[in-house]
């Protein structure tokens, strides 16, 4: 499932390419069809929702030109995706929507007076002279000037032999206009060309609605792109420019001021400040940055000045990454869109055969037809059986089996959920790279968890000071930090920063010894003060017994025990660990609340390990696994359970992320971790796991809703019309209101969403 350029050697290329006049489920899977028989292409995935095609080929045999004109080859219009800003903003659907609207308000232009005019006739209250011409008349323009596009899309697709949505709706309009004039001419046929164009007006509503709900379901994609900066002030030889982003370049000074964009990733060399990281994050709080701390673009400064240097530019920029990841999701199919693809793939030519049979049905044996219409007539307004050929009955049935088979709601089902979702998850800090993990997600039984850096912080803090004899924590602490301000071991590190949090005063100190992986010397206002393992103090012929009892408690709970002497004796003792990260311990809770097995998997031994486990709630731990065997230990809960999601952020969980059936990354985590992921959580807080696994459940059973309804429609109402039961107008109706349906229930998610 985890689908890149790698799968396909290291020749392989990715291009995007925006595809223009799609209508259904049929134009994509056709043109999918068409793409993966072309010479040097390894794999490709068009979306109807997006209306882009994803496409990995070789290019010593294929390029993006012979891609594009095969596309147009079959009546699409096609053109490659160039740089990392997606289609010009994604102007191609403002123009979809714009040309949509001025051919609805076109089609009901005419179409409405035409609708008069046959309600008008049909109650009897004004007969208007020559009322069937007129009809011919409006009716004309509706289908060869706002309809051009329609039946143009249905000629180069039946030519091609691949007749889509457009071609049922062709020939469904066509087969009504054409009893106006032949009505005229003095056949013995009713007059449908009025029907013909309130179908085409009611099919470019459902078009115009279409696209409108369509800019909304993709709008993630715009509002990322909004949250860059347009410009950006360069510090050059201590004068500020301003200068478009494009002319940013890596090593670049910035300076920010309260209130303003960072232009782009990159590390604080001068001033303290709050960021609002939300746009990356989720976090609506702002984050401290001082010298040093990294910074990423479209977050905002909030208080201070800032001044920053640019570290990744362009399209390495985080935002640019997720911009990428999210369209990647986006343009993604999951499983359950196969059996859905293979159906619409041959669903159109069925329903030609079925309007055909049903044309014939009538003609050839108008007496059992027009039972079963008769019986249902007093039930049904619109069914009317005396007086009325078995022609117009024949043309009356066949039409509206055309009109309401549309595919289109199948085709629509997954792509728009998925879509939604992925914009959901980023403006959460969850990157769902690949869509198909949402359906498996949704149906995970294990969550394995790495604990160092994805459980806990990753480095080690002062949780505990134990004084001993007759000195105060202030004191044991002053005195450690005064020795180890200096140091570069982490743990050292940890009681320093302790020290500078707590406002402790440090003593001067002279005669500073270490000695690697045990401890350090230096002397304190006349007297040696020793700091380290026990083993070391002892060496220095240092008592600590008085320290044993206290020591193998902090080992119990998975601590790290440095002793602090002085004059010969203790006196006191530090306690340090790699601390559960905030909310660890709540989220661990919500996925059992989801009905999950959660696991430790750690490399840690076990007393550290169990100590973790039990302070956040976790009941099985695999501990003492080396890095070559966490994805062993993956597959088998695999095997015991079912289908794993593994949690890490080391490389040496890169191999475990890709075994399991989802991988999920933290954000700040390695590289390497986040490629061999599924999908990434931003932030690291691990409660938005917990929002990414109900987000996957909700997603999947949008899907499922979107698809009974789209093949219930369909297996109810053709039948209908086959029995003469279901007026055209209703069945175009019907059919516009499905695809509606659609996508107003999948952008229901973000409702659902809004109240995890």
């Amino acid at each position: 499932m985890k689908t890149n350029e790698n799968e396909f050697g290291k020749d392989a290329k990715h291009s995007v390419f925006t595809i223009g006049g799609m209508s259904c489920a049929g134009c994509s899977n056709r043109i999918e069809a068409v793409l993966k028989r072309l010479p040097g292409v390894e794999s490709a995935t068009v979306n109807l929702m997006t209306k882009d095609a994803d496409v990995f080929y070789r290019p010593r045999e294929q390029t993006p030109q012979g891609i594009v004109a095969a596309i147009e080859k079959i009546g699409y219009m096609a053109a490659e995706k160039v740089g990392e800003r997606p289609a010009a903003d994604r102007d191609e659907s403002a123009d979809e929507f714009r040309a949509a609207f001025r051919r609805f308000l076109m089609a009901w232009g005419l179409a409405a007076p035409v609708t008069l005019l046959m309600i008008l006739h049909m109650m009897g209250l004004w007969m208007v002279p020559y009322h069937q011409a007129f009809e011919v008349i409006l009716a004309a323009p509706v289908l060869a000037v706002a309809g051009w596009a329609t039946y143009v899309k249905a000629f180069k697709t039946s030519l091609d032999l691949s007749p889509n949505m457009d071609a049922l709706i062709a020939l469904g309009t066509l087969a009504a206009f054409i009893t106006g004039p032949l009505a005229l001419a003095g056949l013995p046929v009713a007059n449908y060309a009025g029907v013909a164009a309130m179908i085409m007006a009611f099919h470019l509503t459902g078009r115009y609605i279409e696209a409108r709900a369509r800019g909304r379901a993709s709008h993630a994609i715009r509002r990322l792109l909004e949250l860059g900066a347009k410009t950006a002030r360069i510090e050059r030889d201590g004068r500020e420019f301003e200068v478009p982003m494009d002319q940013v370049k890596a090593g670049d000074v910035m300076v920010i001021r309260p209130g303003e964009k960072i232009p782009t990733d990159g590390e604080v060399i001068d001033g303290a400040s709050a960021v609002d990281e939300s746009m990356s994050t989720g976090e609506s709080l702002p984050v401290d940055k001082a010298a040093g701390s990294a910074v990423l673009g479209a977050t905002i400064n909030t208080t201070g000045l800032l001044r920053v240097r640019a570290t990744r530019v362009g399209s390495d920029t985080f935002l640019a990454q997720m911009i990428r990841v999210v369209q990647e999701a986006q343009n993604s199919k999951v499983p359950i869109q196969a059996f859905a693809d293979r159906v619409t793939g041959v669903f159109v030519p069925v329903v030609l055969a079925v309007a055909l049979a049903t044309f014939l049905l009538w003609l050839l044996f108008p007496q059992h037809t027009r039972g079963i219409a008769a019986w249902m007539a007093p039930l049904l307004p619109w069914v009317r059986i005396e007086g009325v050929s078995s022609l117009t009955l024949a043309v009356f049935a066949a039409v509206a089996v055309l009109v309401i088979s549309c595919p289109c709601a199948m085709g629509l089902a997954t792509p728009v959920a998925l879509t939604v979702a992925a914009g959901i998850g980023a403006a959460r800090g969850i990157l769902i790279r690949r869509g198909e993990a949402i359906q498996v997600l949704q149906k995970i039984r294990v969550i394995a968890l790495d604990k160092t850096g994805t459980l806990t912080t990753g480095k080690p803090t002062v949780t505990d000071v134990f004084p001993l004899e007759n000195y105060c924590a202030e004191e044991v602490l002053a005195l450690a930090a005064s020795l180890e301000r200096s140091s570069e071991h982490p743990i050292g590190k940890a009681v320093a920063a302790r020290a500078e949090k707590d406002n402790i005063p440090l003593k001067q100190t002279d005669d500073f010894q270490a000695v690697p992986g045990k401890g350090a010397r230096a002397c304190i206002e006349g007297q040696d003060v020793y700091v380290g393992k026990e083993d070391y103090l002892r060496e220095q012929g240092i008592d600590v017994s008085a320290a044993e009892q206290q020591v193998q408690r902090f080992r119990e709970e998975g601590k790290t025990a440095v002793l602090v002497a002085a004059e010969g004796h203790v006196l006191g003792i530090i306690a340090v660990a790699d601390v559960l990260k905030p909310g660890a311990t709540a989220a661990v809770a919500a996925l059992k609340g989801l009905g999950l097995h959660v696991v430790m998997i750690t490399g840690d031994h076990e007393r550290t390990a169990r100590a973790v486990a039990r302070e956040a709630g976790i009941d099985r731990v695999l501990a003492n696994v080396l890095p070559a065997e966490k994805a062993d230990a993956v597959r088998k809960l695999q095997e015991e359970f079912g289908p794993v999601a593994m949690v890490g952020d080391g490389i040496n969980d890169a191999a475990a992320l890709a075994q399991a059936d989802v991988g999920i990354a933290i954000g700040a985590g390695a590289d390497v971790a986040i490629e061999s992921a599924d999908i990434v959580l931003v932030s690291g807080d691990l409660l938005t796991l917990v929002i990414a696994i109900r987000l996957a459940r909700a997603t999947f059973i949008k899907i499922k809703q979107n698809l009974f309804w789209a093949f219930g429609y369909n297996l109810l109402a053709i039948p209908l019309a086959m029995l003469g039961l279901l007026h055209p107008l209703i069945a175009e109706a019907a059919m516009a209101a499905s695809s509606i349906n659609v996508i107003a229930n999948s952008l229901r998610l973000k409702g659902i969403v809004s109240r995890m």
